[in-house]
């Protein structure tokens, strides 16, 4: 039965990351590779084995543009020998495409082995000192910022109710319109974590009450983040 292996990237592009040998070994012999971006990939691989075999390779676009009908179609590569899913930072399928091609090889009998590697939601989750016992990861916050008012509300009440601490995501050029908007709606007393660049020589992990956090303001615009909200720890 062929394997379709999940890979996980680095995150901030880190030089001198050490892989485990187990993914270097696993992956020798793979020569299909579903990705967001090939060049980013060819790089990635090249980091894990300089000598990798890139002329025997094929790359498939894996991306948010890549439709079902071209997915559907990946399963007849995977029928005929072992494929790979890389994501451009961190782990395929957790904020990331993959997903549907991985739930198609399941359908399909095919071996779907997860490998070891970074995930930023989770690091930022570990980091943050809230609870990681009962957690949610809700995606990107709506553009709109009276719907986006209303949906940290809700996060908020969420986490208060339910005991949860709540995990979401922005684009860079956005985030200080996040870190603003939950200074303004949220309780004093509820907990608001910043995790910034993870695994960057620019990284910032910093967890206050919302009530210190508007006396400590910081700027992150442009930089990868991740927002937590726990109101249940108060």
């Amino acid at each position: 039965m062929h394997k379709l292996y999940l890979i996980p990237n680095t995150i901030n592009d880190q030089e001198g990351v050490l892989f485990p040998i187990d993914i270097v070994r696993k992956i020798n012999d793979v020569r299909n590779f579903f990705v967001e971006e090939p060049k980013s990939a060819r790089r990635f691989l090249k980091r894990l084995n300089a000598q990798f075999p890139f002329d025997a390779c094929c790359f498939y676009d894996l991306n948010e543009h890549t439709n079902l009908n071209q997915i559907a179609g990946y399963i007849t590569i995977l029928q005929k020998g072992d494929g790979a899913i890389i994501s451009e930072a961190g782990c395929p399928c957790v904020a990331d495409p993959g997903a549907d091609l991985v739930l198609l090889s399941h359908q399909h009998h095919i071996d779907v082995i997860p490998l070891t590697g970074p995930c930023s939601i989770v690091m930022a989750l570990m980091a943050s000192g809230l609870s990681g016992q009962n957690f949610a990861f809700n995606g990107y916050l709506p553009r709109d910022h009276q719907a986006r008012i209303m949906k940290i509300k809700m996060l908020e009440e969420r986490s208060l109710k339910e005991k949860q601490t709540q995990i979401f995501m922005e684009t860079p050029y956005r985030n200080q319109y996040i870190l603003d908007d939950v200074l303004k709606v949220c309780k004093d007393k509820t907990y608001f974590c910043v995790a910034c660049s993870i695994g960057s020589s620019e990284q910032i992990i910093k967890t206050m009450n919302v009530k210190e956090w508007k006396k400590n303001l910081i700027h992150i615009d442009k930089k990868p983040a991740l927002f937590l909200i726990d109101a249940s720890s108060i």
